[in-house]
């Protein structure tokens, strides 16, 4: 297992939930998970009634609003997000078995870190890990909401993996892409004018990447949770 990298780097929470909720409406994210602008507002209220906020993340259920939908609302020096062109089956990668999501169209997501101390680690090493430490693995539409409410979350050299989501074969087993969120350079097949755009792609499961951490949560909750 790779030696832990200390990082100084002070990562921004979410704003408030009420907030969020509007960011959630301003962008259409209401509208893509077929819900109502007061039904966001609704649910921002009671959680920031109930919990108090606590830098919870407010998070859409994936299957109502897919990575697909969800990553050109991102954005980064002026540039909107894309999903790489060879992974135009981003919408299959789902939660693996580990993960419970609460049954709602929205939840919570509480305790985010973007894991930079496990930069250089491969994604089969980070799993385990995680889990020792009672943590979950963020999804990709998680990451994606968590970069749409706190831009400054994504950095140059300090992006990270969501491996929450897994892709499954025919037969049960994992496709060995996990996928990622980072700020692409514009070379190759993102072609020169997305350099700087926020981009949802991936990595090899068993390799290591030195500006690539592991988000991750504490829990995952609704209101009644």
């Amino acid at each position: 297992m790779p030696e832990t990298t200390a990082t100084s780097t002070v990562v921004p929470v979410p704003p408030a939930l009420g907030a969020q909720a509007e960011r959630l409406i301003e962008s259409g994210v209401h509208e893509i998970a077929g819900l109502t602008a007061a039904a966001i507002r609704s649910f921002a209220e009671a959680a920031e009634a109930r919990t108090g906020g606590d830098g919870a993340l407010l998070a859409v259920h994936p299957d109502r609003a897919p990575a697909s939908a969800l990553a050109p609302l991102l954005s980064h020096a002026g540039k909107p997000g894309f999903v790489v062109t060879d992974m135009t089956d981003v919408d299959l990668f789902t939660p693996l078995d580990t993960i419970a999501l609460p049954d709602t169209p929205l939840y919570l997501v509480t305790g985010l870190d973007r894991g930079d101390r496990m930069a250089d680690w491969s994604p089969n090493e980070a799993l385990p890990a995680l889990a020792a430490e009672a943590r979950t693995p963020l999804l990709l539409t998680e990451g994606i909401h968590w970069v749409l409410q706190q831009p400054a979350v994504l950095e140059r050299n300090h992006c990270f993996m969501t491996i929450g989501s897994r892709l499954r074969k025919t037969g049960g087993t994992l496709d060995s892409r996990t996928p990622a969120i980072w700020i692409s350079n514009g070379t190759g097949r993102d072609g020169r004018e997305r350099r700087d755009a926020p981009k949802v792609g991936w990595c090899w499961a068993g390799n290591r990447h030195t500006w690539l951490g592991f988000a991750s949560a504490q829990e995952r909750r609704g209101l009644d949770g």
